[in-house]
């Protein structure tokens, strides 16, 4: 009967041949020139970073993800960065202190001179200049 009759075509365009077909096989990445090698690892970290959102869940995931970040791990970033920055400058002071008082001198200012600009009155910078 006619309608048992298959065509060249219909096992590759049947729903049942994208299923059950075997991968094709990975490309050659030896016989690969630079510039495709440069657009696979493009795609690649394209996929990775939109994988995420390929799904209404994973989309949402991605919203929360982002207001947690907004509301919570940003405002923390500036006082840290502050708190480091003021913690490297006493440490600094600290070793001048202790440099100056190891020495046994009484000219302070030899070390660090506070009426010159910025950090140029650092006893490492006044040697420099």
């Amino acid at each position: 009967p006619f309608w048992l009759k298959r065509s060249p075509d219909s096992e590759r365009t049947s729903p049942w041949h994208a299923l059950f077909a075997t991968p094709p096989a990975p490309p050659n990445t030896a016989a690969m020139s630079g510039m495709a090698m440069v657009g696979a690892a493009a795609n690649i970290a394209h996929k990775f970073v939109t994988w995420p959102q390929g799904t209404a869940q994973g989309f949402c995931n991605v919203i929360k993800i982002g207001t947690f970040c907004r509301t919570v791990v940003w405002p923390c970033i500036p006082p840290l960065l502050m708190y480091q920055y003021i913690r490297g400058v006493d440490e600094d002071y600290y070793a001048t202190e202790v440099l100056y008082y190891k020495s046994g001198s009484k000219d302070a200012k030899a070390f660090y001179d506070s009426s010159r600009i910025g950090i140029s009155g650092h006893w490492g910078l006044q040697q420099d200049i």
